[in-house]
């Protein structure tokens, strides 16, 4: 996946990252259940089935035990990170912002070894 390996080299270049992808929503939640994690970043649109991003942000707030975990919506478009911060999420990025310092600013919280 093109955006998923531009994406992966953009973390990577500004933090020291271990990377877990999940393909479905259902597959991100097991994930999510196992382990701890510090951030969770999820496209607008599941590479594997298209599936909207937002049912994964919907279903992590549902759950007591995953509601505080940090999310970011993916996406260009400033409406889907709008609903997404509407859902509980914190303020994403687009693909068209990678390299950006606001966005490596924005992560930082989440990402530096200082977050942990």
């Amino acid at each position: 996946v093109p955006d998923g390996r531009a994406i992966d080299r953009f973390l990577r270049a500004n933090f020291a990252v271990e990377i877990v992808p999940a393909a479905t929503t259902p597959d991100a939640l097991d994930l999510l259940r196992k382990q701890p994690y510090d951030l969770v970043l999820v496209n607008r649109k599941l590479d594997e089935d298209y599936s909207d991003g937002t049912q994964l942000i919907e279903a992590m707030r549902a759950e007591p035990t995953l509601a505080t975990v940090p999310v970011m919506l993916i996406s260009n478009y400033a409406e889907y990170q709008q609903a997404a911060v509407a859902l509980g999420a914190r303020m994403g990025f687009g693909k068209d912002e990678l390299g950006r310092s606001d966005v490596v600013d924005r992560l930082r919280p989440y990402l530096s070894d200082d977050a942990a």
